[in-house]
């Protein structure tokens, strides 16, 4: 029976990894193609080791309150088994969104850029492409997303 468990639980936690979204500067959302974007050139300034912080979903919160919730309903007897239901769904909910911050977390990188036209602007994405300061890059920006890439 705790093989099982086991189970549910690696099964929850392989959801909960697909579940995150990319921020990189290479990927796109279906609704993103196929739409007109703004090009601007410009040049790194400066580039800072940043961290993506995880999705914070009830995803997380209800896949281990589901499984902390079986374990507990495992253990004791009778009204016991009734507490250790409910105290196990609790614990489980608590250890699953942090389980599901914990594994969407990302690498970043802010990226401070001189425009071409004067302007400064720094934008985070996921440090998919490496970058370095005297760096020639585009400045994508449409549809409420801005990207910079080579």
């Amino acid at each position: 029976m705790k093989t099982v468990h086991t189970l549910i639980a690696l099964s929850m936690l392989g959801l909960l990894a697909g579940c995150a979204s990319s921020k990189s500067g290479d990927v796109y959302t279906r609704e993103q193609t196929r739409q007109v974007q703004t090009v601007k050139m410009g040049v790194i300034e400066s580039v800072r080791l940043v961290k993506i912080e995880g999705t914070k979903s009830p995803v997380g919160t209800a896949t281990g309150a589901v499984v902390g919730g079986v374990a507990g309903s495992t253990m004791g007897g009778g009204k016991g088994k009734i507490l250790t239901t409910v105290a196990g769904a609790v614990a489980g909910g608590l250890a699953g969104s942090a389980a599901e911050e914990y594994i969407t977390k990302k690498d970043g990188v802010e990226l401070t850029v001189k425009l071409d036209n004067g302007g400064l602007i720094a934008i985070v994405q996921e440090a998919t492409e490496e970058f370095h300061p005297g760096d020639r890059v585009r400045v994508l920006e449409g549809g409420g997303t801005t990207r910079v890439t080579h």
